[in-house]
């Protein structure tokens, strides 16, 4: 029935700091921007290598999240990546990785960092 994901939504506290970090430190790049007066909100279509990914909103005050300790609901998302080279050009850029660790089940290379929310993305290693 399903066939693939289309994007993830992801809402910011501070849109102009957000863009930065998943354009500038991630390297997403702008489809569209636009700005909705009647909802004093952002929408931006973000693309990875070529494809549709994220559309990250910004709305007046939205509430903050539960992270940590793990809550219901979508708890991250993750990109596979060859994760030293990962982690090499993410800390170059300031952001911190945690320590590498090993998948029990499929013996894969894992990490977490964090976006400007605190929302955790994960870094696991190859496809």
């Amino acid at each position: 029935m399903l066939t693939s994901i289309h994007h993830i939504a992801i809402i910011c506290s501070d849109y102009e700091r957000s863009k930065k970090f998943y354009v500038e430190i991630l390297g997403f790049t702008i489809i569209r921007e636009v700005y909705r007066a009647e909802r004093a909100s952002y929408k931006l279509d973000l693309a990875l290598n070529g494809q549709y990914v994220v559309e990250l909103f910004s709305f007046p005050d939205p509430p903050a999240r539960v992270s940590r300790p793990e809550a219901t609901g979508l708890r991250h998302i993750a990109f596979a990546e060859d994760i030293e080279l990962a982690i090499k050009e993410l800390e170059s850029k300031g952001v911190i990785c945690e320590p590498i660790r090993i998948d029990d089940y499929t013996q894969k290379k894992f990490t977490f960092f964090s976006d400007p929310d605190g929302l955790p993305i994960e870094l696991y290693e190859g496809q």
